[in-house]
């Protein structure tokens, strides 16, 4: 059953058309990479999932309802998280507080509560703290090892990468997306983290989409693999039929280098 789909989604910026007529779904349960060369709209296509950028035609429907329209708080609140192509957290916040916000989108107490404090909200804040210190705990000993005080920006980079995906989950998403994941690890922690991709979807029963260049993980975690070329859906299927499909490699090997 289709968990999230995506009917004729089209988006142009200025001459050029970044996503094509694009029809796609990710069904509940699944693991899902979105593959293909720099300028293929993969991060576009996050971008107008998630709202930050809206489509010039066709539907985005998630749990059966069109969020097309919906700010970026909607979309999250709706259960979809995302991690980005970029690491966006809070560099001078602790790694334990760059988790906590992801929380605010399940939590009742606004401004006033936070200033008066009462004890409605200190309950709710200790129960933010102990789900973001849960989330953090998930990742093992790679994150139970930070002190969870530290500022984020004394993080490693591969951990900065951890401390975003800890964000995203503490948010209970049921459709998370990971913008290239294993960018900046080596490959013992790209190992790792195929561990871990799989650990959330048995464990959390979370359904996951992700944009991925390294294809030991794309193999690894994949049940489906959808590959994009300039916008377009050109194949889709198991690793090893895409992996061999004359399109891709024409669309890998055959083309003039574009910008991302």
């Amino acid at each position: 059953m289709a968990l999230f789909e995506i009917r004729g989604l089209t988006k142009d910026f200025g001459g050029v058309r970044a996503v094509d007529d694009l029809d796609l779904h990710v069904d509940q349960g699944e693991i899902v990479c979105v593959i293909g060369p720099n300028g293929a709209g993969k991060t576009t296509l996050f971008n107008l999932v998630t709202g930050m950028i809206r489509p010039d035609r066709g539907e985005i429907v998630f749990d059966g309802r069109n969020v097309v329209g919906l700010r970026p708080s909607q979309v999250i609140e709706l259960g979809i998280a995302r991690t980005f192509q970029n690491v966006r957290l809070f560099p001078e916040m602790s790694v334990r507080e760059n988790v906590m916000v992801a929380r605010h989108c399940r939590t009742g107490s606004g401004m006033l509560k936070a200033v008066l404090r009462p004890p409605s909200f200190r309950r709710e804040e200790a129960e933010t703290r102990l789900l973001a210190e849960q989330a953090l705990a998930f990742f093992g000993s790679r994150l139970v090892g930070w002190r969870f005080d530290t500022p984020a920006r004394s993080l490693s980079y591969a951990n900065r990468r951890r401390l975003e995906i800890a964000r995203a989950l503490a948010s209970e998403p049921k459709l998370l997306l990971l913008d290239e994941p294993t960018a900046g690890m080596n490959p013992q922690e790209t190992g790792e983290l195929i561990g871990l991709i799989r650990r959330m979807r048995d464990e959390i029963g979370v359904t996951i989409a992700l944009i991925e260049h390294d294809m030991r993980l794309v193999k690894g975690v994949s049940e489906r693999v959808v590959v994009l070329d300039y916008g377009h859906l050109i194949a889709e299927g198991r690793y090893d039929e895409v992996a061999s499909n004359d399109r891709v490699i024409e669309a890998y090997l055959g083309r003039k280098a574009s910008a991302t």
